[in-house]
């Protein structure tokens, strides 16, 4: 067995169906068994295998969670797209926002999942914003977003 990664396998949801797909093939499924979403291996930008999990060197004993974007163009994947649409969407029926307020919700978002010289900036708006927003909006935009933004942004948010 070689050192390196494995070709990760997850839903266009974002669910891990296989993290070993080429050591471990009997794990893989076409669809995912959480909600029936196609399972892909390669990011549909750049064709470029998902990367799975790592073999070799050092016992690696953390799960494998599809990461946001590929390590090979950059392009976010489709659960990333999803979950950034979902997120919009949540903002767009916050009531107690004015439309401005929406807007600039949503302008947060961008900067949370990545680790950036703008992602303080965007975490203060966000907890300003989503507090303004209500409890409610806060939690579904929490549930939409905890999978896809950076970590930086997950430990000044909600302390993970």
């Amino acid at each position: 067995m070689a050192d390196g990664y494995d070709v990760g396998l997850a839903c266009t949801n974002g669910h891990k169906v296989n993290g070993s797909s080429t050591h471990m093939p009997e794990f893989n499924a076409k669809f995912c068994p959480d909600c029936g979403a196609q399972a892909i291996s390669t990011c549909p930008q750049c064709e470029t295998a998902i990367r799975g999990t790592y073999w070799g060197g050092a016992l690696n004993t953390s799960p494998w969670v599809p990461s946001a974007f590929c390590h090979e163009c950059g392009a976010p994947y489709p659960w990333t797209v999803n979950r950034l649409a979902a997120a919009r969407a949540v903002a767009e029926d916050a009531d107690s926002l004015s439309a401005d307020e929406q807007t600039a919700l949503a302008a947060t978002f961008d900067d949370l999942l990545r680790d950036t010289p703008m992602t303080p900036v965007a975490v203060n708006r966000f907890k300003k914003l989503a507090a303004k927003a209500g409890l409610s909006t806060a939690s579904a935009l929490r549930e939409v977003l905890i999978g896809v933004i950076s970590e930086g942004a997950k430990r000044s948010l909600w302390g993970l």
